[in-house]
């Protein structure tokens, strides 16, 4: 599996999430502009001593993550989706793709894969914490895959 983070802003949430990808042997990809250095101090404490487990690849822009991937699904989590998170038939090569905090994904990039957007139900609220989003779908995923270990 595969986690992708399109323009994460807060290095905490992307420092948990790389703990996350450690322990469920999945690989993460940061879609750059970042909104913090990856020598971020609050980054690194998060991740706590697990960085050089991470299996990490660093994209300058989204044309260039598209460029690198050869195999697998792509999904889009999303708010407001129509298709939740626990409908897709998951596999092991699939990518998960986040966007930032604040501005989610572009237009332009859900409207090219319009039925390849899921959601995760939620009341009162405008969205969850992106650490929180990426735990729940990943561990949905792992979990219909017969939480194999990969990595």
């Amino acid at each position: 599996m595969h986690v992708v983070l399109f323009e994460p802003e807060i290095p905490a949430n992307t420092g948990n999430i790389a703990r996350l990808c450690v322990g469920t042997g999945t690989k993460l990809h940061l879609i750059r502009p970042l909104g913090f250095f990856l020598t971020d101090r609050h980054l690194r404490r998060a991740g706590l001593d697990y960085w050089d487990y991470l299996d990490l690849k660093v994209h300058d822009s989204w044309d260039d993550f598209a460029a690198a991937v050869s195999t697998g699904r792509l999904y889009f989590v999303e708010t407001g989706g129509k298709k939740l998170y626990t409908e897709p038939q998951y596999e092991a090569d699939d990518y998960f793709v986040f966007g930032s905090e604040t501005k989610g994904l572009p237009t332009s990039i859900l409207e090219r894969w319009p039925d390849q957007i899921i959601t995760i139900p939620q009341v009162k609220v405008r969205s969850l914490n992106l650490a929180n989003t990426v735990a729940i779908v990943v561990y949905e995923a792992w979990r219909q895959l017969g939480f194999r270990m990969e990595g």
